[in-house]
């Protein structure tokens, strides 16, 4: 009898541990089994290091690439060089992760049916992005590196993202010492993977500081004479600003003003705005990640603080981030997070659909008008509006001085106020020199592209 009850005590023991691992496995099945199958590599429905079956398309079904064993891409070579870092190239020298972040979706992947389309031609991936405005884009950097970024800040939806250098993986290039210099980093996604000095862009910021945590600061003025003693160093101007306000100083892109404006912030002031605008943090979408930033002024003397709060020191910005930080502005203090794929569909069904993802506020109400308000009298007293016919742009310039003898990279961010063209954008030209004369002419044809497109949508 003893013997018989300790045989099914052991029987029930293993039933148990069956059960529970029977039990395991459904729940891992049931909540990871798209994440396992989706891995970069899977038999199932990657092809080496790439996606094996799906079309991708742009946001007006423009087909991108279709992928039926073999890589078949756009038959317009712009469309190719345009939107390569976000498709991948043959040889898996280029990555597409936000395009594998969906595989499983593409692939017609479900619990119960499993791949269902293995072996077929999968689904259709919608991305955000427009080809027309990538096109234009790429004539307008015209073959110099950096990137043009344009999102939509109330939707999250990014109409362009060009990274420069880039090739037609129709035609690659034989990258050796005679051309090594022109593609530079060709590999990479700056749009995500890369940080700029921000130079003068950077000035949104510690005006912000300044609305904030000055309580007179509207009040103030500053007088310019081209240099600022700040303890036993200077800060500069290239001319004598004269006396200005708060207004005046971000239009005319004053450094003597703003070392003075940064002394009233002050350092801790200073450190906690930067994190709460969060415009040096990582921002993650599309199962992607624009790298953080940097504002480090621990070891900063007193000029050295004041050249962070103009952009320069050690300070560093990621072109996504800064960008959605832009559209957070446009929309008052809270903004949405930027996305690439909006759809996946496989036959008839949806399998994924994108939702604009609110962020918390960032900024309080009055403070981002009063933003909008300085940006826009940028465009209107310095810029020119002319450049941008029919759109209400704000903006800030800035060239983010390289040392060494480099020519200084050329930056400009800002957002247009249409209530029907509700987009945020940054352009970086490295090397461009300055920030107005390089990339006024990179960035009116991009937003004007854009118009076109949503008017037609």
């Amino acid at each position: 009898m003893n013997r018989v009850t300790k045989r099914t005590w052991i029987m029930g023991v293993f039933l148990a541990v069956l059960l529970g691992g029977l039990g395991l496995f459904l729940f891992e099945y049931t909540t990871k089994a798209g994440a396992w199958v989706s891995t970069v590599g899977s038999p199932h429905v990657f092809n080496g290091g790439n996606i094996g079956c799906g079309t991708i398309t742009d946001r007006t079904g423009e087909v991108l690439l279709d992928i039926d064993g073999t890589r078949t891409y756009s038959p317009n070579s712009a469309t190719r060089m345009s939107t390569l870092h976000w498709l991948g190239d043959r040889q898996g020298y280029i990555s597409a992760s936000a395009i594998a972040k969906y595989a499983g979706q593409l692939s017609g992947f479900d619990p119960v049916n499993g791949v269902y389309d293995y072996g077929g031609v999968g689904g259709t991936m919608t991305l955000t992005l427009s080809a027309r405005v990538q096109n234009v884009a790429l004539e307008a950097m015209n073959g110099r590196k950096g990137i043009v970024g344009v999102y939509n800040y109330k939707t999250g939806e990014i109409l362009c993202a060009l990274t420069t250098p880039t090739y037609d993986p129709d035609d690659p290039p034989a990258i050796n010492a005679d051309n090594e210099e022109a593609y530079e980093g060709v590999y990479l996604n700056r749009f995500l993977q890369s940080v700029y000095i921000p130079g003068s862009i950077f000035k949104v910021v510690t005006t912000a500081a300044a609305l904030e945590t000055v309580p007179d600061i509207l009040n103030m003025t500053f007088t310019c004479t081209g240099d600022y003693s700040y303890g036993t160093e200077s800060v500069t101007c290239e001319t004598a600003h004269g006396k200005l306000n708060l207004s005046g100083a971000l239009s005319h892109s004053c450094n003597c003003a703003f070392a003075q404006i940064a002394k009233l912030v002050g350092r801790e002031n200073m450190v906690r705005i930067v994190k709460e605008l969060q415009v040096t943090e990582p921002l993650t979408f599309d199962g992607v990640t624009a790298v953080a930033g940097n504002y480090d002024i621990e070891d900063a003397g007193g000029a050295s603080f004041a050249w962070s709060c103009i952009g320069q020191h050690t300070d560093q910005i990621n072109p996504c981030r800064y960008m959605t930080f832009m559209g957070t502005i446009a929309s008052g203090g809270k903004g949405v997070n930027p996305y690439l794929v909006s759809k996946v569909q496989t036959g008839e069904k949806v399998t994924y659909l994108a939702e604009p993802t609110p962020t918390d506020r960032i900024l309080e109400a009055d403070i981002a008008r009063t933003l909008q308000s300085y940006m826009r009298n940028n465009v209107q007293s310095i810029y020119g509006d002319d450049n941008f016919p029919g759109l209400q742009v704000c903006a800030k310039s800035g060239t983010s001085q390289l040392g060494g003898g480099k020519t200084s990279n050329a930056m400009f961010a800002g957002f247009v106020m249409n209530e029907e063209y509700p987009l945020a954008f940054v352009v970086v030209v490295e090397n461009g020199g300055y920030g107005r004369a390089a990339c006024v002419p990179v960035i009116a044809p991009v937003l004007a592209a854009c118009k076109a497109v949503l008017d037609a949508e």
